[in-house]
């Protein structure tokens, strides 16, 4: 039998409504909004379930908010008795990875990404960076585009290497427009700009690296149970002080999605467990490989569901 990949989603999975099914059908679901709402000292379960949507939308909402979901929906789906072996997560989705795994805490994580999230809003000014994602490019090629774009002095990298032939950019405004003018010179079809409140995964983000270096170390991260394939380098790493260090270059370096699902094909998973907001990780792991089985835990029914993934 193939192995079995726990794998849990970041920003842009939001939605208002989130991990209310959860919390209302499951005692043990209920308890980790609840105890997320005592560790930030407000209500992040109100404005995961009724909103408003421009207030969830804020990164250092956003964050606790998916995170606290996707611990409330795992709970859920321990009842189907299901072991993974492995975990991964999409940029703050590795925070979600490391509570699955025991490597942290989950007052800390839900502590820690508001920080990230606030952070990262701080560390550019608005209106300076931006992000986009590139359709249709090669990674090679638009990474090529990025560098000579970036040479110029108009900063732009990836970001985001998601799946095949979606690769998110990230830097400067003036560096995100001219991979928009310039795109097809990488292979782009299309270069689609994202409404976000910072250029994720960049350089630019060194300022909220530092300050989260600087929380992280306040922070006891203990040894992985289970592996958790990092952002940065698509690696199985279980060492507490290593999975420390990979979270502060996490906040500057390229999430290499694609990269992490074809290590774990590689690793022998052919089952993926989607747990948290939405079925944005689906779609993208049925993009890189569709051989593989995918089940969606988004809801309290599909996690209290019979249906049978074993290893």
């Amino acid at each position: 039998m193939g192995k079995i990949a726990f794998v849990f989603p970041g920003q842009g999975a939001q939605a208002v409504g989130m991990g209310k099914d959860a919390f209302d059908a499951v005692q043990a679901s209920k308890a980790v909004f609840d105890q997320a709402d005592e560790a930030l000292g407000f209500a992040i379960s109100k404005l995961s379930f009724e909103g408003p949507e421009e207030e969830l939308r804020q990164t250092a909402n956003t964050q606790p908010a998916l995170l606290a979901t996707s611990i409330a929906l795992l709970e859920a789906y321990k009842s189907q008795g299901v072991q993974p072996d492995f975990v991964a997560g999409h940029s703050l989705g590795e925070y979600s990875a490391l509570v699955a795994a025991g490597a942290i805490a989950f007052d800390d994580a839900i502590r820690l990404v508001r920080s990230r999230g606030l952070f990262m809003e701080q560390a550019v000014p608005g209106g300076a960076g931006a992000m986009a994602a590139v359709l249709g490019a090669e990674r090679e090629a638009l990474d090529n585009l990025c560098r000579d774009i970036s040479a110029t002095g108009a900063q732009v990298e990836l970001a985001n290497v998601n799946s095949p032939g979606q690769i998110v950019v990230s830097g400067s405004a003036a560096g995100v427009a001219a991979v928009g003018e310039r795109g097809k010179e990488a292979g782009a079809k299309r270069v689609i700009s994202l409404e976000v409140s910072g250029p994720f995964h960049s350089s630019l983000m060194q300022p909220a690296a530092d300050r989260l270096s600087e929380e992280l170390a306040k922070v006891t991260f203990n040894d992985a149970k289970i592996p958790v394939v990092a952002n940065v380098n698509a690696i199985a790493v279980t060492s507490g002080a290593e999975i420390r260090e990979l979270l502060v270059k996490q906040v500057v370096s390229p999430v290499l999605w694609e990269d992490t699902i074809r290590y774990l094909i590689g690793e022998g998973v052919d089952t993926f467990v989607e747990i948290g907001s939405g079925t944005v990780l689906a779609g993208l792991i049925k993009k890189i490989d569709k051989s593989v089985r995918i089940v969606s835990v988004n809801t309290a029914a599909a996690a209290l569901a019979s249906e049978s993934v074993s290893s």
